[in-house]
């Protein structure tokens, strides 16, 4: 029996973040509903507290969309998450997405704070968030460029303070696939309570690896890619989820399989490029114009 690798699509909240890609809630609206038919697992619907546009779109989408789980981004900061929640509080299956930078740089140039009290900020913030919803996903921003143990130490408390989705994101493109696996199967066989949490693979594509490092990560043991259509994204874009979900899809010794129902991934893909005005390049990978002609 193949393992089912859920889909979180984060369009409407990554993909959005690239300059001139700004939709508004109507727009939203509808990408939502299609996301919805293509079988994804998770939307990411906005960053609530970033503005009051953000946090309609989070909250209509919430209203409206009922079979999939919807959910909100955070920074572990008290007022981010209790928007967040209210922004989700009509959603059948909310999430709030909440997490801190767990790198070096982050914790002493960008946070200019300790590694302790990042631990501290971890638990803190997802017992906060887990009072205000019943399901809560942990992000260690650039855990990509973070040390192992460290994050291993991170990712324990997360889950210790309610957290069930761990995200491991290579914020800034930096892994190579093998060292983004190896992440992967170190926090696998190195955090005690592991088995009470999915971890979940979120990879930028600053290097052309985020597809690459993201099925690394799958067959290490990650049970959700976070992804977008077309690989839209800020800098060189997310990892594109009609790449992820035809690799998954074509090769049987993967040994997983997805919601996702392929024959609409052309059409949304055309749908993202009209709406965001973010053409598609002629030799993209499965929706690209030459993709099946020569």
């Amino acid at each position: 029996m193949k393992e089912q690798i859920q889909i979180f699509d984060t369009t409407l909240r990554d993909g959005e973040q690239v300059p001139g890609c700004k939709l508004n809630t109507q727009q939203k609206l509808e990408i939502a509903k299609e996301l919805e038919e293509l079988g994804v697992n998770v939307i990411e619907a906005g960053f609530p507290v970033s503005s009051p546009g953000d946090f309609d779109a989070v909250k209509q989408i919430s209203e409206t969309i009922k079979g999939t789980t919807v959910c909100g981004l955070s920074r572990a900061v008290d007022k981010d998450i209790e928007i967040a929640a209210e922004a989700l509080k009509n959603a059948d299956n909310p999430r709030i997405h909440t997490g801190i930078g767990t790198s070096d740089f982050h914790i002493y140039s960008k946070l200019m704070t300790t590694p302790e009290k990042v631990i501290e900020r971890t638990e803190y913030a997802v017992r906060t968030a887990r009072n205000l919803c019943a399901e809560v996903e942990f992000y260690a921003e650039d855990a990509g460029r973070t040390d192992n143990a460290f994050l291993a130490k991170v990712v324990e408390k997360a889950i210790a303070s309610g957290a069930t989705i761990i995200n491991i994101p290579d914020t800034t493109g930096y892994c190579l696939p093998e060292q983004y696996g190896e992440k992967i199967k170190y926090l696998m066989d190195h955090v005690p309570n592991m088995d009470q949490a999915i971890l979940s693979t979120h990879c930028h594509n600053d290097l052309g690896l985020a597809t690459a490092n993201s099925i690394a990560g799958v067959l290490a043991g990650a049970q959700q890619v976070e992804c977008t259509i077309n690989g839209i994204g800020e800098r060189a874009g997310n990892t594109s989820l009609e790449e992820v979900v035809m690799i998954i899809n074509q090769h049987e010794h993967i040994r997983r399989e997805t919601s996702i129902n392929t024959k609409l991934l052309n059409q949304i893909s055309k749908l993202i490029e009209f709406e965001m005005n973010m053409p598609v390049q002629r030799n993209k990978a499965i929706v690209g114009e030459n993709a099946f002609s020569h």
